[in-house]
């Protein structure tokens, strides 16, 4: 992660529909050149803490100043200074991909050449197609086409790979990734745990309008789920692995011993010797570290995806 200051500073800001609160006094920094990711299921508030930051959305308090910029003072100020990929884009259908970029890049004082981005974003094939005959990844990556086309040093990225299949997701991980290379600053929201995991620098969890945990994948992970998991398939006999040495915790899964462990390496040695002694014999023998996925269980009870 890059050392430098905040370039987005959200203060307080908080979100109401009617008798419901979207977002309660959700505060946090930015830091220039960094990707900040925003997890949580759907409801929690991601989106709507994103709008109200691009100046989208109106909010009902706090502040949000982006490079410098107050959002609720000069909104159209931030939206020059920024690159926005929306959950939902809204693209003509019977323009091609090369007519929407142009149309876009039409509404800004400065905008890269359309040729550019579509080579960049791998749609050289659909330079000609209608927007409308896109595939979902083809679609996800004129998205990011667009929010790229005023060449943006703050990128906002909503649920960008939402829908998509896993070669397509990773496909879309590595362009991700090449925007902090180049020095872009960029904030994305996910429901997608590996997604947070693999490419945020820092990871804000929200839940029900709240950030509930705020750090650098790592160190949540170290601070609210530090447990090894050892996965276990027995196939014969029966053991007290409570008993084992550093087991906290057992669970059984899809047929799966799941044992959670303080000390995987005195526990994953009292399995050898169970099966050495003819004890237990087990087919598969697995470890996983602890993923932003038990963060979340750990920190509201609940799976991500309940």
């Amino acid at each position: 992660m890059r050392t430098a200051g905040p370039i987005v500073q959200v203060r307080e800001l908080h979100k109401r529909y009617g008798a419901v609160t979207a977002v309660q006094s959700v505060s946090f920094d930015v830091i220039r050149g960094e990707i900040f990711g925003i997890l949580g299921p759907n409801g929690a508030g991601k989106t709507t803490t994103l709008e109200m930051i691009e100046g989208l959305r109106r909010p009902d308090g706090g502040t949000a100043v982006v490079d410098g910029v107050d959002v609720r003072r000069d909104p159209r100020g931030v939206r020059a200074k920024i690159g926005v990929q929306l959950q939902e884009a809204g693209f003509f259908d019977r323009l091609t991909v090369e007519e929407t970029l142009t149309l876009f890049g039409a509404f800004h004082r400065r905008s890269a050449q359309s040729g550019r981005l579509i080579d960049r974003m791998q749609l050289g094939e659909k330079r000609r197609a209608w927007a409308g005959s896109l595939s979902g990844g083809q679609r996800q990556r004129l998205s990011i086409a667009v929010a790229l086309v005023n060449d943006p040093q703050i990128m906002f990225l909503d649920e960008p790979t939402t829908g998509l299949d896993p070669q397509a997701r990773r496909n879309l991980w590595d362009v991700i990734a090449e925007f902090r290379q180049e020095g872009r600053t960029v904030i994305l929201t996910t429901h997608y745990m590996e997604e947070a995991q693999r490419l945020c620098d820092r990871v804000a969890i929200m839940d029900h309008g709240l950030i509930v945990a705020l750090d650098t994948p790592r160190a949540l992970i170290r601070e609210h789920a530090p447990s090894i998991t050892i996965g276990v398939t027995v196939t014969q006999g029966q053991a007290s692995f409570e008993t084992l040495p550093g087991v906290r915790d057992v669970k059984t899964q899809d047929g799966e011993v799941r044992l959670s462990s303080t000390d995987p390496l005195q526990t994953v040695h009292a399995l050898m010797d169970l099966n050495r002694q003819g004890s237990v014999h087990f087919q598969q023998l697995r470890v996983e570290e602890g993923t932003l996925e038990d963060v979340f269980l750990q920190l509201t009870g609940r799976r991500l995806r309940e």
